[in-house]
């Protein structure tokens, strides 16, 4: 029970990242001159490739689109592993492990290149799966009577 409880949390995260990330992505537009320019820049300068013509700010809004459709994916994915463990199969720990991983490389990115607000969300999330990864398959405390 435990472990569903954990990687039922880490869904709810999973979730309100991609609609943060979602949001943030779509609504952000720069401040300064400088950013306004590349900003300008990135969705007019076109470039071709085979028979298709594309522009940096396409490939920019279809890239972050990707990851939102990930993030909407990991949470159901969190969900299902909750079901798992909650019915006791143990198939769903080395999922967990995984998702900890990618979690972990998540934090480190974020503080790199992005900011605080996406690194303490995966470093919540890296502790969701990786609780739910340890007392997946363990035995339940069940009540007596």
């Amino acid at each position: 029970m435990r472990a569903a409880v954990w990687f039922r949390a880490a869904a709810v995260l999973m979730l309100l990242f991609a609609v943060g990330h979602t949001y943030g992505f779509l609504a952000f537009r720069p401040e300064s001159a400088e950013g306004r320019a590349v900003w300008e820049a990135m969705n007019s300068v076109r470039f071709s490739a085979g028979r298709a013509t594309f522009s940096y700010g396409g490939f920019y809004t279809g890239f972050g689109l990707s990851i939102s459709a990930f993030d909407v994916f990991s949470a159901w994915l969190a969900w299902t592993l909750g079901s798992m463990a909650r019915a006791g199969e143990r198939r769903a720990r080395p999922i967990g492990w995984a998702m900890f991983a990618l979690q972990c490389v998540g934090f480190v990115l974020s503080l790199r290149y992005f900011s605080v607000v996406p690194a303490v969300l995966s470093a919540v999330a890296a502790v969701c799966f990786l609780l739910g990864a340890i007392f997946c398959g363990s035995p339940a405390k069940r009540s007596a009577g």
